[in-house]
């Protein structure tokens, strides 16, 4: 049986946090504080920006406001890519499932725009039949509802579809939807958030075979 398989971006498809990290530890240091080390910075992703200002800064016991937020954002889509790159074996493991029938998406809570460019970067556009960012919906993950309607845009159904993500939130996104998730252990998320998740993968060429079982569990 082929499905659709829901691809999180950041800290599952991409590394992208050294273009995170630097347009960041930026807007740290025009406040005059130190910049953030990269795992710090990797626990504090997948909320989207506005969070992760507002973490960074409590981590100085300060808070973030609109002009670090608009200092964030025009450093970072100046240049997101330098320094990232898909995870291992992700672009030839994604094209062997288009190829045996597979259809894939992305859902992501980074704004449409640079997610777009970011998988155009990487040349793994034409993988994705559809793009759920985090202003794509009304909604974003963890509510089921982003998912879902990132699932019905790639025209793919809850009861052939399976959720690849790194974070907590992509695992409660799943879940409330009723989709099977495989938790990315390579990405930012700590181990604790694989629960709830049906599989652990621990390489992009974990995925077909756990796909293949959850599938067949269907």
């Amino acid at each position: 049986m082929r499905g659709t398989l829901v691809v999180d971006l950041d800290g599952t498809l991409v590394d992208s946090l050294p273009a995170i990290a630097r347009a960041l530890n930026r807007v740290l240091a025009a406040r005059g504080l130190d910049a953030l080390a990269r795992p710090a910075i990797a626990a504090m992703v997948g909320d989207g920006v506005a969070v992760l200002l507002r973490r960074a800064f409590a981590y100085y016991r300060q808070a973030a406001d609109a002009t670090d937020l608009a200092r964030f954002r025009a450093d970072y889509d100046a240049d997101p890519i330098s320094g990232c790159a898909l995870f291992p074996d992700a672009a030839e493991v994604l094209t062997g499932l288009v190829e045996r029938g597979w259809r894939l998406a992305i859902c992501t809570n980074k704004p449409v725009a640079p997610a777009r460019a970011m998988l155009a970067a990487f040349g793994v556009a034409d993988l994705f039949a559809a793009i759920g960012g985090g202003d794509s919906f009304a909604t974003r993950k963890p509510d089921p509802a982003h998912l879902l309607a990132t699932l019905e845009a790639a025209g793919g159904q809850v009861g052939q579809a399976v959720m690849l993500g790194d974070h907590a939130n992509d695992i409660q996104a799943a879940r409330g939807a009723g989709v099977p998730a495989v938790f990315a252990a390579w990405g930012y998320g700590a181990p604790g958030m694989a629960l709830g998740a049906q599989a652990v993968a621990h390489g992009f060429c974990d995925i077909p075979p756990l796909l293949a079982d959850l599938m067949a569990g269907n």
